[in-house]
């Protein structure tokens, strides 16, 4: 019986019958694993062997995300970050190219000038726009095409299916970090990614206390992923595992709040007159709504907005009072979130230009009408103090 995918959701990496009956999966602590035999410990022919390789409890929330994700196989991090890193690290080597989009996590563009530059990798940032036009700058090394749609800041949505064809032809694996979109509204293996990249810390979590990263790749980018994965003593702790199973069961129905208490956000701070541009992929506004349309099935809940100009003192007033949004880095749990952002230091490919302050929002699950009163109260405090 082929799930849709409310069920999967519901279903996904769980086996009752092997536990008892048991409908979660049990959470594993161990380091030691005991082996039988001789032959058993010459040959590793048992399900698990190690602690840090996995437990029972690693092993349903990997097949849970592959599942979802549509991928061959799941490798669990202790971070979205290090997920990327790992990834990166697993198909790249001194003297290959890396063609990164400019609109990538801050973090992981750190990691190319820190790390991946200094042992040997040619790192090229590019125009998230590109599409099939990136062919012109894919050279005989390239390696990896890395892609981040939409980007987390700035939310440019990128032509997948284009880009994966485009480096696919020049020999070229693609990588997607896939986080803000889930594997509920982005199925990235049905449009040419061969590793997407997720921040279980985020919306698969959902609940803002866990780090965790997730990669999955396709049959034939797996050998690389798992072999290096393995090298770097990279793993996740149960308890953590334990959590994001829990969390995953009520992605479906978190998720269509987050998005439609967003888009409403959204709307309105469209017409607010303290605001320039509201950034967010589903809005008919949006440069890319039309490759949101075709290749997503819905919307998270972050977006930013542009605001006109305004003093440090007067958005220092706004923020400081709200009482519902937080000031805070992540995102995807249950509360609402805003932070200034400036895009614009870090651009090198592409040159991003504002009238003033960008905030950067997430849409958690309290009442949208609450949200939209926290923020009209800080707009009239905004207001005050440029006045």
């Amino acid at each position: 019986m082929k799930k849709k995918q409310d069920t999967l959701i519901v279903t996904a990496g769980r086996d009752p019958e092997a536990n008892f009956g048991i409908l979660n999966p049990p959470v594993y602590h161990a380091s030691t694993i005991l082996y039988p035999t001789l032959d058993a410990v010459r040959t590793r022919k048992q399900p698990f062997t190690y602690g840090r390789r996995g437990t029972p409890t690693t092993a349903a929330l990997q097949e849970a995300i592959a599942e979802l994700e549509g991928g061959y196989r799941t490798l669990l991090t202790p971070s979205g970050l290090s997920a990327v890193t790992a990834a990166l690290l697993a198909h790249l080597k001194t003297g290959d190219h890396l063609l990164m989009t400019d609109s990538a996590y801050e973090p992981s563009r750190h990691f190319c000038e820190r790390v991946l530059k200094r042992y040997g990798v040619d790192v090229e940032y590019y125009n998230p726009c590109l599409g099939s036009d990136i062919a012109a700058l894919i050279k005989p090394n390239t390696a990896v095409v890395f892609t981040e749609s939409p980007g987390s800041v700035t939310f440019e949505v990128q032509d997948i299916p284009a880009i994966s064809k485009a480096a696919h032809k020049a020999g070229a694996i693609v990588m997607i970090d896939n986080t803000w979109a889930s594997p509920l509204y982005f199925k990235p293996f049905e449009h040419g990614v061969d590793v997407s990249i997720q921040a279980v810390t985020k919306y698969l979590c959902g609940h803002s206390d866990v780090m965790m990263g997730a990669i999955t790749t396709t049959e034939a980018a797996w050998r690389d992923t798992v072999a290096s994965h393995g090298a770097n003593g990279l793993c996740a702790g149960p308890d953590d595992v334990y959590l994001v199973l829990r969390g995953i069961r009520t992605l479906s129905v978190r998720l269509a709040r987050h998005m439609e208490t967003g888009l409403k956000l959204a709307r309105w701070l469209a017409a607010r007159p303290e605001v320039a541009r509201v950034i967010h992929p589903a809005l008919p506004s949006h440069p890319g709504h039309a490759l949101w349309k075709r290749d997503f099935t819905g919307a998270s809940g972050l977006f930013s907005i542009e605001l006109k100009p305004a003093s440090e003192a007067a958005l220092a007033a706004m923020l400081d009072g709200l009482e519902l949004f937080g000031m805070g880095y992540s995102w995807g749990g249950f509360e609402s979130l805003i932070i200034p952002q400036d895009p614009a230091k870090i651009r090198t490919a592409t040159k991003w230009e504002a009238q003033g302050p960008m905030l950067r929002l997430h849409a958690g699950l309290e009442d949208p009408d609450d949200l939209i009163a926290d923020l009209d109260a800080g707009f009239e405090r905004l207001r005050a103090c440029n006045e």
